[in-house]
């Protein structure tokens, strides 16, 4: 078809061919780190043409870096992934618009084509914005990796995570629910992103290539240097390594380790301690008659009892009987015996019910126990309320027989109906048959038997399929491992 080019069109491909420039880009810096010179020269045009930093497309430049020197695009990175509403979406349209410098034009007749155009450059923004936070965390550096470069990917990771409208750290599974433990987002107007749907793997994801950094360090160097363990940040799979190589450190190289396994420990435990609210343990005791006290009195109650004597003429009510609250608790204890896989799939789990658990020993009445087994068992009840001990205690990785966690976990049953049992692990056990017979028994008894998978912030659980199907049938269903859902179940136990 001849003729003048129709300028709508026009406009409409220039902004989805700048976009298209930028997630190409994208596509090939992630497969080639090498710099394809049409690309990169195409791309700085865009950038530039938009009102953005050239810094954006330089990798070594970290997003605290860019935001450090352009402050006002922090508010755009914040929740810049996260599924929107309508209104959530033309408003932060019209930011991202406002951002670049293009002005609404008034007139009924033009308004839908500007909003249009408006929209389309917004995209093209995002696009730049993506790229630049995606390619700084899924691009990492080859070779040894020093403390600078994990502390910045670490750093790039937070802000992915603030681009999904959750908290840095929280899909690593750094801190339970960094976080926050629940994924409830920070950025995009507070909206809280359905992660399952969005990326299902992008967690796990996040903590293998996490994983993978710190493995490629050269950890003992850094950590016998105070300057260079005073970069790291401290993360699951940070902790993991530390756990692991403990028995080979001394002097300022175990004080900085122990340092930054405190430091994570600490993080961890102000999280979860917001999940398991204050709350008195323990059923209210009717047998124990109420303290007559004004403190105790039940004015609502008492008021209802009395109504048959409420004089019309005199407009009074007459008492004849005051009501009072029970407040009394049962005195006896309940018995929460916590045992967790502490084999090498399972250390995710072994430090969160390791914190867990001393929150839980904190609370009045709780009597709380921990077992941790491979192919021994250890009990740590000793050290149950201090997880920085009982961490140090263990010998993480090795096979898995629970049987031997049973011999020391049955004899804790003393009084099955105020008793607890919470196993976690992923199950794959050579001696299936007798162990799962033992958690029957538990369950027959009368005690609350609770299996759970693993025990992350990210919920992500591989459960052996023989033991899953046996606890369906027998009424204890595998928690999905979501620490929140634990959390849950026990607070419903024990209050």
């Amino acid at each position: 078809m001849t003729g003048q080019p129709n300028p709508e069109v026009t406009g409409d491909s220039a902004h989805d061919n700048r976009r298209q420039v930028m997630y190409w880009r994208l596509l090939a810096r992630l497969f080639d780190p090498e710099e394809h010179a049409a690309l990169e020269s195409a791309s700085l045009a865009v950038v530039e043409d938009i009102g953005l930093p050239a810094a954006l497309l330089d990798p070594q430049a970290s997003v605290d870096s860019v935001v450090q020197r352009h402050p006002g695009l922090a508010a755009e990175f914040e929740g810049l992934m996260v599924p929107a509403t309508d209104t959530g979406e033309a408003a932060r349209t019209d930011d991202a618009a406002e951002a670049a410098g293009t002005e609404g034009t008034e007139g009924t007749d033009d308004t839908d084509d500007t909003d249009d155009d408006r929209d389309r450059a917004a995209e093209v923004r995002r696009a730049a914005l993506v790229s630049k936070v995606l390619l700084n965390v899924f691009h990492s550096p080859p070779g040894a990796v020093s403390a600078g470069q994990l502390s910045r990917w670490q750093s790039d990771a937070g802000w992915l995570e603030r681009a999904l409208g959750c908290k840095p750290g929280e899909l690593r599974g750094g801190r339970a629910g960094g976080t926050g433990v629940s994924p409830t987002g920070t950025g995009g107007g507070g909206r809280t992103p359905d992660l399952s749907r969005l990326i299902p793997e992008i967690g796990p994801e996040l903590g293998s290539i996490e994983a993978g950094l710190v493995k490629r360090m050269r950890l003992r160097e850094v950590l016998a240097d105070p300057h260079l363990a005073g970069q790291l940040t401290p993360s699951m799979s940070l902790i993991e390594q530390l756990l692991r190589d403990k028995d080979n450190l001394s002097g300022v190289a175990l004080a900085n380790a122990k340092a930054l396994i405190r430091r994570f420990v600490d993080e961890v435990a102000e999280v979860l301690r917001t999940q398991v609210e204050k709350s008195t343990v323990g059923a209210l005791d009717r047998s124990v008659p109420p303290k007559r006290v004004f403190r105790n009195l039940d004015l609502d109650r008492t008021i209802w009892k009395n109504l048959t004597n409420w004089s019309p003429e005199e407009e009074r009510l007459y008492v004849d009987r005051l009501f009072y609250r029970h407040t009394a608790r049962r005195t006896t204890p309940q018995r929460l015996i916590v045992v967790v896989d502490q084999s090498g799939s399972m250390v995710d789990s072994m430090v969160n019910c390791t914190i867990l658990a001393s929150i839980f020993a904190g609370l009045p009445k709780v009597d709380v126990h921990l077992i941790a087994y491979d192919t021994q068992a250890l009990d740590l009840t000793p050290w149950v309320h201090d997880p920085f001990e009982t961490l140090l205690r263990t010998n993480l990785g090795g096979g898995t027989d629970g049987t031997v966690a049973m011999a020391l976990a049955q004899p804790k049953i003393a009084e099955p109906r105020n008793t607890v049992v919470v196993w976690i692990s992923d199950f794959y056990e050579w001696q299936t048959e007798p162990l799962f017979e033992s958690m029957a028994a538990i369950h027959r008894s009368g005690a609350k038997f609770i299996p759970v998978g693993s025990v992350t912030s990210s919920g992500r659980a591989s459960v052996n399929p023989w033991f899953r199907e046996r606890f369906k049938d027998q009424g204890t269903p595998v928690l999905s491992g979501h620490i929140r859902k634990l959390v849950h179940e026990l607070k419903t136990f024990l209050t």
